[in-house]
């Protein structure tokens, strides 16, 4: 009896290490092919390149909350200098100007037709915050060009895209190129502040125009080298999805009076309470397109067993979840992020406060709804006495993944494929993202030249 149960247990383990390598087989055999290139790219003067988008760092389009603080004259010297730069650009498309300083620059010829390539960036940055310029390797807003890299508020976040885009759009022109689609290039001016006088106008605008668009880029991935662990070639991610955001207020109110005779809990300690509680039971992780794809892409390069994992995840996803999810990174892939980012309480060290708030700001991973997790922080905080509700208009459901095995994303990857030929072709989610649901009851203006 024994030996006979002993044969079968062998025969099972090794039919299940024969579907495990088959699948793994069959995971690096359903992988895409590599994607067609359109030839050698043209070859471009970098170094007049880095100087122009130097220019536009050094000009400080900061945006802020405070609507006093707005400094239209820095975006107005942006927008000298980016007809200065790109001459045909200007004398060639149409651009419509949307509260001042968005901007929808629009090419479409006679022959042109059918859905639009619609191009988006956005030209604000952030503040910087106070005491910290002495961290900075190079000055803020200095453009400097150092070490190989250009430095300065925007080089990523946004005005690469957008000089990017320009400059594309410049040599095309220069060579006489008509589009067979419309192109269009939408330009924020407050996208760091919600986007609401800017995208949102802009959107609207092409909205009511009835404006049919195939492909929208806006900010995405990067080629990246040694991110990934295990993998020793570059990764260049084209990000096919982006979570969505939501910041919810807690607020919980008590008598106030002296700390000296404090009640059983106090207004301080029933938020602490609340807050710990949503640090405690976050929202589950789970493995969802686009990551499911992304780690498919990186498979061919990733150790025998993270392949055995990825490509039996009905077996294998709890330990895959684990370890992806051991990074930060790796976590905000997986699940709706849970981040208590400000707390607000009392005026005296000596004074109960009366009431306390804290905002707690939750990522959205595609599949999740902004419903969903409104829900959860209601169940887990467990509190009439805890009011709860949204922090801001600053709202945005996360998106359906686009389609990876569409023309339009292997158009994408053959591009970057002509850039870097080495690199590794993967996508994944854009977890930093987050746009207004809203727009402020403020009409928007717009002019054409």
């Amino acid at each position: 009896m024994w030996a006979q149960l002993f044969k079968v247990l062998v025969l099972l383990f090794t039919a299940l290490i024969a579907v495990l390598g088959v699948r793994t087989w069959q995971l690096g055999h359903r992988l895409p092919p590599p994607p067609a290139t359109g030839g050698p790219p043209p070859q471009l003067p970098a170094a007049e390149l880095a100087k122009t988008l130097a220019g536009a760092l050094r000009i400080a389009t900061i945006s802020n909350t405070d609507p006093t603080l707005h400094q239209s004259r820095a975006f107005e010297e942006l927008a000298d200098y980016l007809e200065r730069e790109f001459p045909l650009v200007h004398a060639n498309l149409r651009k419509a100007d949307f509260n001042g300083y968005g901007w929808l620059y629009q090419w479409a010829p006679a022959a042109a037709s059918g859905p639009a390539l619609l191009l988006l960036a956005h030209s604000d940055v952030v503040p910087i915050e106070p005491g910290t310029e002495a961290q900075w390797q190079q000055p803020p807003f200095s453009g400097a060009i150092s070490d190989g890299y250009i430095w300065g508020r925007g080089a990523l976040d946004d005005k690469s895209s957008l000089l990017g885009w320009l400059e594309a759009l410049e040599y095309l022109l220069g060579q006489g190129f008509e589009p067979e689609h419309p192109i269009l290039l939408a330009v924020g001016h407050d996208e760091e502040v919600g986007g609401q006088l800017g995208a949102r106008v802009i959107a609207d605008y092409l909205r009511a125009e009835g404006t049919e668009v195939g492909l929208a880029l806006d900010e995405g991935g990067a080629v990246t080298l040694g991110i990934v662990p295990g993998v020793e070639r570059p990764v260049a991610n084209i990000m096919a999805a982006e979570k969505g955001y939501v910041s919810l207020e807690l607020t919980a109110r008590a008598t106030g009076g002296h700390s000296s005779t404090p009640p059983p809990q106090t207004a301080v300690g029933r938020l602490s309470r609340a807050v710990a509680r949503l640090e405690a039971q976050q929202l589950p992780v789970s493995l969802r397109p686009p990551v499911t794809w992304m780690l498919e892409r990186l498979s061919p390069s990733l150790p025998l067993l993270s392949r055995v994992a990825i490509a039996n995840r009905w077996l294998l996803e709890g330990q895959l979840l684990e370890s992806l999810g051991s990074s930060r990174a790796g976590n905000a892939l997986l699940r709706t992020t849970t981040a208590p980012t400000m707390l607000r309480a009392g005026v005296k060290d000596n004074v109960l406060a009366t009431e306390a708030r804290a905002t707690v700001n939750f990522r959205i991973l595609p599949g999740d709804s902004v419903a969903m997790v409104e829900a959860h922080v209601q169940r887990v905080i467990d509190d009439p006495q805890i009011e709860i509700r949204r922090a801001s208009e600053f709202v945005s459901e996360p998106s359906a993944p686009a389609d990876i095995n569409s023309p339009e994303f292997r158009v994408i990857a053959g591009a970057v494929r002509d850039l870097f030929p080495d690199v590794l072709l993967s996508t994944g989610a854009v977890t930093g993202a987050g746009r207004p649901l809203k727009s402020r009851s403020m009409p928007p203006s717009c002019t054409q030249e």
